[in-house]
């Protein structure tokens, strides 16, 4: 029996790729190329040189590379020695990226020489007894090489790693809150892979263009070959369309992975230009809902016959349920635009979704009757085998996010929508977002969706300031903000009778977003904005 079926955790996996793909390259980045052998040799090298080191299992290694060989072979390592890597947008800034590593508490620290002077200059992870340099200079501490080192001496073989370890600690964007770290066992990577081949129809062989590295050693523990582009990470909003495209035609690349600010920025340059990318036969994009004009723009660069897949979930579930552009452009766009909310598809295999009434405080015990009828928005709560059960260290969070049934645990999204007749699922916003006026509340994503409707309106973000609903608009490129358009906007032919309280709108030349995605609107930021505009 191949360890594919038995393996318990990621890099296992990597390495029976390696066993049965051999010269089939795993890794392309700045025109070389890596093949899964060569991975596989690297991987089982650092696996047993960490252990040599010291590293012990379960204990929190902090990792901060940049997509590269490294990243992918120390990820690898780290999850087959049975070691735990804490992975944190380097996005996030930094004083966040010290508030992350403290509470992680790491106990090792794996990073670039300019990660390693960061945490030097912040003071960050006085916890960690072991620190290791990946690529430049040594900075006077054991390097990747020194692992590699210690691992051509080994004497026994790497231990098994049980299915229900702590696999990984995954912080969350912080788009809505203090950035928290998700816990992962093995068994959720595990099905998160399996998952993911059997809903895309995933073949090894096919080349991935990764531009989010998380889902980068998904594809290649799927047996992918994954290109690393040449952007950065940590900006997929203003990344150069040029290093999406170029890469895609020259190695004829089979799937894309991109935020939706990636895939728009990518999608206004190709219909600028007549670009086609017919080699692609699957692209996907989360982080955040998704507009129906970039799905449209993007296609465009596709052939007809090819989805774009908009898979719903978050850090803490993922992917919890599907729809694709096929259903959103045909269908589903127009409900949006009439203020119905955004359709995320049906639940996945697997996942068990429910929507249960507004709560905003805890609910320690799960019962039946907190479910809400079919049409009726509530929050949305998910159990199922890709769901994590805890944050780390965060007793206060765990209370509001989790609710247990005796057996598993419901993970709260913190996301409002409904079940439609169709028994699909529908998004209206962030329960935190929701507005609350002197007649009720207003779902943002539901009031959005109306004005997003005008053509020369690329976005739009409803905000609270006191009781009174307030509409920042950002426009389309070259569009400049009028009284005329202004009463354009409040005026739209059709706009829906819970729409009528909306009497303010502010233009703002470039929303704040989030570090992961470019793509989650921070409206509390934008809330203050506002209310300094209107006082």
């Amino acid at each position: 029996m191949s360890e594919t079926a038995t393996a318990t955790d990621l890099g296992s996996r990597l390495l029976d790729n390696a066993r049965r793909l051999g010269a089939q390259p795993a890794l392309i980045h700045h025109e070389t190329t890596t093949s899964f052998a060569e991975l596989g040799r690297d991987v089982e090298l650092l696996a047993h040189g960490f252990i040599r080191a010291g590293f012990k299992k379960n204990d929190r290694v902090a990792v901060l590379i940049p997509p590269s060989h490294d990243f992918f072979a120390v990820s690898f390592a780290l999850f087959r020695a049975g070691v735990t890597p804490v992975l944190i947008d380097p996005g996030i800034g930094f004083s966040n990226m010290g508030r992350c590593l403290a509470e992680a508490a790491p106990d090792a620290f794996v990073g670039s020489a300019k990660a390693h002077i960061a945490r030097a200059a912040g003071g960050w992870a006085p916890t960690a007894r072991l620190k290791v340099v990946a690529g430049g200079p040594s900075l006077g501490l054991p390097t990747l090489e020194t692992m590699r080192e210690l691992g051509r001496g080994r004497t026994v073989g790497l231990p098994a790693v049980p299915a229900d370890g702590r696999a990984a600690i995954l912080f969350t964007s912080g788009s809505t809150g203090a950035p928290k770290g998700a816990v992962y066992e093995h068994s959720m990577f595990s099905a998160q892979v399996d998952q993911l081949r059997e809903l895309f129809d995933i073949k090894e062989g096919e080349l991935s263009l990764a531009t989010f590295p998380l889902f980068g050693l998904f594809d290649a523990a799927l047996g992918q070959t994954v290109v690393i582009p040449d952007m950065d990470f940590t900006r997929p909003g203003l990344v150069d369309p040029m290093a999406i495209i170029v890469p895609i035609q020259k190695y004829r690349i089979h799937q894309l992975f991109g935020s939706p600010a990636l895939l728009d920025r990518v999608g206004r340059f190709g219909a600028k230009h007549g670009i086609a990318l017919p080699t692609l036969k699957r692209v996907m994009s989360a982080g955040a809902p998704v507009p129906a004009k970039t799905l449209a723009l993007f296609s465009k660069m596709l052939n007809q016959n090819v989805p774009i897949y908009t898979p719903y979930g978050a850090t803490e579930a993922l992917p919890v349920a599907l729809t694709s552009s096929f259903e959103i452009l045909e269908e589903t766009a127009a409900k949006t635009l009439r203020g119905e909310g955004i359709c995320v598809g049906r639940p996945v295999k697997g996942i068990e979704a429910a929507v249960i009434r507004i709560e905003d405080g805890p609910i320690k015990v799960w019962s039946e009757d907190l479910r809400v009828p079919h049409g009726k928005i509530g929050e949305i709560v998910v159990k199922g085998p890709v769901v994590t059960g805890e944050y780390f260290r965060r007793i206060e969070d765990m209370a509001k996010a989790k609710i247990g049934d005796g057996k598993a645990f419901w993970h709260r999204m913190g996301d409002l929508g409904y079940y439609d007749e169709l028994g699909r699922l529908w998004f209206c916003g962030r329960k935190a977002h929701r507005v609350k006026t002197e007649t009720g509340e207003h779902y943002t994503i539901c009031v959005e969706g109306v004005f997003n409707a005008h053509p020369r309106i690329k976005r739009t973000a409803l905000v609270g300031v006191g009781l009174n609903p307030v509409l920042c608009v950002e426009l389309e490129p070259g569009t400049a903000p009028s009284e005329d358009l202004k009463n354009e906007i409040l005026n739209l032919p059709g706009r829906p009778a819970f729409t009528r309280d909306i009497k303010d709108v502010l233009f703002h030349p470039s929303f704040p977003v989030d570090t992961r995605h470019n793509a989650k609107i921070n409206r509390e930021a934008l809330a203050i904005w506002a209310g300094r505009q209107l006082s």
